[in-house]
């Protein structure tokens, strides 16, 4: 939108237009081909993708589809082939380097000899901060993943769930702009994982991060996303991107709700028409 001040002093007209969206990622024609023994493997094609500040965007598509190596690429894990790509302007390595994100793993990945604060400081100390910083890091992010109290506990006490929710802890102690998650629910049973869902909506409103999530789920995604990356394979690429109209601020209702049910049937319609399952 577009607001015209006049200058005082000079009788002159200054414009000024809203800020745009920060881009955070920017993906273009990005391929990525494996070399193995067997020949080559052509696990990404003709990647286009752009995330903005604030976004949480979620890679669906079956197994094989590319989304966690797509992943990977934005985390600097895996070198892309052929394309470009960026995160906040710069290239992965220099993103990851710069502690520029968080990465959430299938599993919890903590240490069992490891209290849950000291799984949460692991990062910290390896950066080689202060004391008093790396308490006060460990005390807010416990906090916002509803664990405070469970500072001195270890892993094995803690349930899958809870777990989980360290790790979530120990990604945001970093204090990154972006968070990547893979598959962090999938193991779980569906009652923890739709709370587990509410909470991260929460999380997600509280920090503002961009959120870039690995998911199975066509309700997960859904539910969570404000944008809906449809996936297909052989070799991985885009199908659909699905902006939801959905409000910021939902809960599991909403999932009963014919808006929900609209984009579902659109994610599920790209999933069959981007997946043939007589391969």
């Amino acid at each position: 939108m577009t607001a015209l001040a006049s200058a005082k002093d000079t009788g002159t007209v200054e414009q000024t237009t809203s800020a745009s969206p920060k881009r955070v990622i920017d993906i273009d024609n990005l391929s990525l081909t494996f070399e193995t023994n067997d020949g080559p493997v052509h696990a990404l094609a003709d990647i286009d993708l752009k995330i903005d500040e604030g976004d949480f965007v979620s890679f669906i598509g079956p197994s094989g589809c590319g989304k966690t190596t797509l992943l990977r690429v934005i985390a600097d894990l895996e070198r892309p082939t052929a394309g470009s790509i960026t995160v906040n302007g710069v290239s992965p390595e220099e993103a990851r380097l710069n502690r520029a994100y968080g990465y959430v793993f299938q599993a919890a990945a903590l240490y069992p000899w490891r209290t849950i604060a000291k799984n949460v400081a692991l990062p910290l100390e390896i950066m080689g901060l202060p004391k008093a910083e790396q308490q006060d890091r460990i005390a807010r992010n416990m906090d916002l993943v509803n664990l405070s109290g469970f500072e001195k506990k270890f892993p094995w006490q803690l349930s899958g769930g809870m777990q989980q929710r360290a790790s979530i802890a120990r990604a945001l102690a970093v204090e990154p702009d972006l968070l990547l998650m893979d598959e962090p629910f999938g193991a779980l049973d569906e009652i923890v994982r739709d709370h587990l869902n509410e909470q991260l909506l929460q999380l997600w409103a509280k920090t503002n991060k961009t959120v870039v999530f690995v998911t199975h789920s066509i309700p997960e995604a859904v539910f969570l996303s404000s944008k809906i990356v449809v996936l297909c394979p052989r070799p991985g690429r885009i199908y659909d991107v699905i902006d939801s109209d959905l409000p910021r601020e939902r809960n599991l209702d909403i999932r009963e709700t014919p808006e929900f049910l609209k984009i579902a049937h659109r994610v599920r319609d790209g999933l069959r028409a981007g997946h043939s399952y007589e391969d």
